[in-house]
């Protein structure tokens, strides 16, 4: 599935590949609408639509992912009621074994993630996938999504790496279109996001379903 012997550079994405993406649907399509229809006397049905279509047009931007966006524009303090569910930030499977092996074999495993510096941070505390990364970039740092092109561009910049020989782990298939378009070698999505939810298509990309099935082994001196 992956040819080891020719990648140094892992690039793994949060919610949804190293994150069980639960959190954040039950967040933003149930407890944010519950939270939104309470403070503003509508019903849940009404809250879920209007918020639904700022949603949609937002989709793929960098407001997307914005927490004080949205903060401003809806009147909630978006971070802080992300407190309240918390508890259900949890790693996917064998997310953390992989990251450690991944440094143990003499790799580099870097989070490239589209979340808030205050989502990042909320995720740090609740899990201890922090401990073993190298790096951890923000979009929000560049002012550019990862579905745009030029964000690849900033980031080798930033984390100089051989796209050659860099894997990028995402389930967000138009961010994979993106950096492979970049020149990323090696790419992999994830199957099933949310672990509440059925398998997703990944298309033209290989997909794998738990990080136990691509453990990489020793480092060798690359050709």
């Amino acid at each position: 599935m992956i040819d080891w012997d020719h990648i140094d550079t892992v690039l793994l994405d949060m919610d949804g590949t190293l994150l069980d993406l639960y959190f954040d649907n039950h967040f933003w399509l149930e407890h944010l609408p519950a939270h939104y229809a309470e403070i503003n006397d509508l019903t849940l049905e009404n809250a879920k639509a209007q918020l639904y279509e700022q949603f949609k047009s937002h989709q793929g931007t960098l407001n997307w992912y914005c927490l004080d966006f949205w903060s401003e524009g809806l009147g909630i303090d978006v971070a802080a009621l992300k407190r309240d569910v918390a508890h259900l930030i949890s790693p996917r499977p064998n997310a953390i074994t992989f990251l450690k092996n991944v440094k143990e074999s003499g790799r580099r495993a870097i989070l490239v993630t589209n979340a808030h510096r205050k989502s990042l941070e909320l995720k740090m505390e609740h899990t201890d996938i922090g401990l073993h990364l190298d790096g951890i970039i923000s979009s929000h740092d560049f002012g550019l999504p990862k579905e745009d092109m030029l964000f690849w561009d900033v980031l080798a910049r930033e984390v100089p790496y051989d796209e050659r020989s860099t894997l990028l782990i995402d389930d967000n298939l138009t961010v994979l279109r993106s950096a492979k378009t970049a020149g990323i070698g090696h790419t992999l999505a994830i199957l099933k996001p949310d672990s509440k939810k059925p398998i997703i298509d990944t298309q033209e990309f290989v997909p794998i379903d738990c990080f136990s099935s691509i453990m990489p082994p020793p480092l060798k001196q690359l050709a």
